[in-house]
């Protein structure tokens, strides 16, 4: 039997500054302009301003 994956948003845990601090230092190690840009609209949606 398959397993039973469940849709995971990273914006669910970004409940403090810190949290959001390490998740966009992490974001911009990789130097990878879509994933920060990506990141930041993570970010956005954890702070609630834009629709999720």
């Amino acid at each position: 039997m398959g397993e039973k994956l469940t849709a995971y948003d990273p914006a669910e845990d970004l409940l403090s500054d810190e949290a959001i601090a390490v998740f966009m230092e992490e974001a911009f190690k990789t130097e990878d302009a879509g994933y920060i840009a990506h990141a930041l609209g993570v970010v956005a949606r954890a702070k609630g301003r834009t629709p999720g």
